[in-house]
């Protein structure tokens, strides 16, 4: 009976634990299938999507960032921590230093900036998870930075004024047309769960 109570008592303490990291941010992945193969699924707080499985997210905690707030990094590759501090500021750039052939690098983040808004954004319109949005593709764009052939970049407006999630994926050749699909069917499958 002891044994019992202790094996229940460890099973809901890490019920408990996985609850609080989810609530919390961290982020959580179940694998699923779909009509087209199998699928990951991301959740937090804030956003549930469907991924390929090989992209891993990783979440990081990040402090001392201004105007936005990343939730997670999703790559065919390993990552890093993207920020460092650098006297009293906080310094953040990419996670990873090169995409590898075939690469690919997903960013969702949350920002804020006074006077932002979704009419003044240049883009192609469209819906995310039920919200207004604007997209832009360019070759090779920000993502260049990190040796990507194509940058997607995605704004979506938020019910907070002068906010909104920013998602950006960097693809590099070769099978830029596959990524592309893989990119738009993520998107599609974005559930906004928090304003």
């Amino acid at each position: 009976m002891r044994l019992q109570t202790l094996a229940l008592r460890s099973g809901a303490a890490l019920a408990l634990v996985v609850i609080i990291a989810t609530v919390a941010g961290c982020g959580s992945t179940t694998k699923a299938s779909g009509s087209s193969g199998a699928i990951a699924m991301f959740r937090n707080h804030f956003l549930v999507f469907g991924y390929p499985p090989v992209w891993k997210p990783a979440v990081f905690k990040i402090t001392g960032a201004l105007h936005f707030s990343p939730m997670v990094y999703l790559s065919s590759q390993p990552v890093h921590h993207p920020c460092h501090s650098q006297q009293s500021a906080t310094v953040c750039g990419w996670p990873v230093d090169r995409l590898r052939p075939g690469g690919t690098l997903i960013v969702w983040e949350n920002r804020g900036f006074p006077g932002w808004s979704l009419r003044t954004t240049q883009g192609r319109s469209l819906r995310i998870g039920g919200r207004p949005a604007k997209q832009t593709v360019t070759r090779p764009g920000q993502c260049a930075a990190i040796g990507a052939d194509e940058t997607i970049a995605v704004e979506i407006e938020r019910p907070i004024p002068d906010n909104w999630t920013a998602f950006t994926a960097c693809l590099r050749g070769p099978g830029l047309a596959s990524a592309v699909r893989q990119v738009d069917a993520l998107l599609a499958s974005a559930k906004f769960v928090a304003p």
